[in-house]
């Protein structure tokens, strides 16, 4: 894989890698954007099994096959949307990307293929509540884009930090710096900087030394 190739040239990435193994990034390919800003919305502050939860509850206000329809949850009234979970500010959120989507600022599937990760990032952020890194999850982990490293990211900033054994994380700026090296793989080093935390974690306290 020429990602893995690329990323190992760094002694440090290879390092992790041969711990890691193979990436399994779960692209979901057959999600389309509107879904995936709304479950983004859904997940903004909340643990994973909590917002699934919700979006649950949510699902089951509109029975049939398939995600919710952007015109239906328009139509059904804000405290039924409210009696899922969705706090006051995430409804106002969902209805605006309902409409955006309705009025095609949200792109399809399709027409997002033909979009490249900047013009997506400045149409999405243009909604209520969807925010620049929320639209880089969805070019990662939706629309599969290679190439994309969202430094604002605690996690991303830390698992650099805790890869090359830093006592503070880098700012955002330099890490942009930094990740230009990444090019044209950078979405795969996001998902290895995310593992590099994760196995942090596992390690404990000692991992700060």
């Amino acid at each position: 894989m020429e990602g893995l190739r690329h990323l190992s040239r760094d002694q440090h990435f290879a390092l992790l890698i041969a711990r890691v193994g193979k990436p399994r990034l779960d692209i979901q390919r057959q999600r389309s954007p509107y879904e995936a800003l709304v479950r983004a919305i859904a997940h903004q502050q909340l643990h994973g099994k909590a917002a699934e939860a919700i979006l649950g509850r949510f699902s089951a206000l509109f029975p049939g096959e398939g995600f919710p329809e952007p015109a239906a949850v328009l139509a059904t009234a804000e405290t039924a949307l409210r009696g899922c979970g969705f706090s006051a500010g995430k409804v106002v959120a969902i209805r605006d990307i309902c409409a955006k989507a309705l009025d095609g600022t949200v792109p399809t599937r399709r027409q997002s293929h033909r979009m490249t990760d900047d013009a997506l990032i400045e149409r999405l952020t243009s909604i209520r509540g969807v925010g620049r890194w929320t639209v880089e999850m969805l070019l990662i982990f939706t629309l599969g884009r290679p190439d994309v490293l969202p430094v604002d990211d605690f996690g991303v900033r830390e698992g650099y930090r805790v890869l090359l054994g830093l006592d503070e994380q880098p700012k955002p700026r330099h890490l942009a710096e930094i990740g230009l090296a990444w090019a044209p793989h950078r979405s795969l080093a996001t998902w290895y900087l995310y593992r590099a935390v994760e196995e942090a974690r596992r390690q404990g306290p000692a991992s700060r030394a």
